[in-house]
């Protein structure tokens, strides 16, 4: 009788087990880690990313609130990479076996050192390798995508960095979504009027360090007509040099303008009810900076 009760006893502890909790498919595991940082606290915006042997993407996500993730995949071997904003990078790989638990226990990240900031000076943006993106909703499915071709600008680097400023000239008339009709009804008064307004412009007043390599970029855009203050969520990549050996520092930045700040608000509906635009524009930067001189 006691042999029996230890038995049944044995099989309750088995059902409640984590790994019995995780359906698993026939010929899957369940593969799984919790994220701390050097003082043993979870990193709860940790991300992972899982590939298989020959390198193709599997799945990927970010960690719980607890720093932990548990993903089920066919038996195999995987790589696991787990990154975090302000950390260095881990990988790892491991074996996966059938309706089996393959745990890696806790993953420690280092601190990650910032990425060398640009010298004081003059910095002008080299616009053949960077770029002025932007995304529009169409019709409410839909997303368009088009650049500013034409655009020019400088940052005047400080120490310390917080009182650097930035200027940058966007020519209206160079935007571009690869189809010209759209184009040139985007150049007409109906949305930008570059006869009347033939440049965007852009004045920086605050640099604010967010931590690590993130920056907050805010300023004065001028589009339009109107004056907007704006902020650009950005990304600091570091340096690195040219072909030719010069000193390159790079960001990339996002925001997202509405158009009706800046009275750029023609707008026709379809019979259902749905705007032909959308009411704001993503932007997406993509920049390149050497220095002057």
């Amino acid at each position: 009788m006691i042999g029996r009760w230890l038995g049944s006893r044995t099989n309750r502890v088995q059902r409640t087990s984590p790994l019995a909790a995780v359906p698993t498919p026939p010929s899957a595991g369940v593969l799984s880690c919790r994220v701390l940082d050097p003082v043993n606290e979870p990193v709860r915006h940790a991300e992972f990313a899982v590939t298989d042997a020959m390198g193709r993407s599997v799945v990927s996500g970010g960690a719980d609130p607890f720093g932990s993730f548990v993903t089920t995949v066919p038996a195999g071997e995987y790589r696991l990479a787990v990154s975090a904003e302000g950390y260095t990078p881990y990988r790892a790989t491991t074996q996966v076996a059938e309706n089996t638990l393959a745990s890696l226990g806790d993953v420690t990240l280092q601190v990650a050192r910032p990425p060398e900031l640009p010298e004081p000076g003059d910095w002008e943006i080299e616009s053949a390798h960077s770029s002025l993106a932007f995304t529009a909703r169409h019709i409410g499915l839909a997303r368009i995508h088009g650049q500013f071709k034409s655009f020019a600008g400088v940052i005047r680097v400080t120490d310390p960095l917080e009182r650097s400023a930035m200027h940058v000239v966007i020519d209206a008339a160079s935007i571009d979504t690869n189809v010209k009709m759209r184009d040139d009804h985007l150049r007409s008064a109906d949305f930008l009027d570059v006869a009347k307004f033939p440049t965007l412009e852009f004045y920086s007043d605050r640099f604010v360090h967010k931590g690590a390599n993130r920056w907050a970029v805010t300023g004065a855009l001028s589009l339009h007509g109107v004056t907007r203050t704006v902020t650009l969520d950005t990304e600091y990549l570091g340096l690195g040099n040219g072909m030719e050996g010069e000193v390159r520092a790079a960001c990339r930045a996002t925001t997202e303008l509405h158009r009706d700040d800046f009275t750029v608000s023609w707008q026709t509906m379809l019979a259902r009810g749905i705007a032909v635009v959308g009411p704001s524009i993503k932007i997406d930067l993509d920049v390149q900076v050497v220095r002057k001189g």
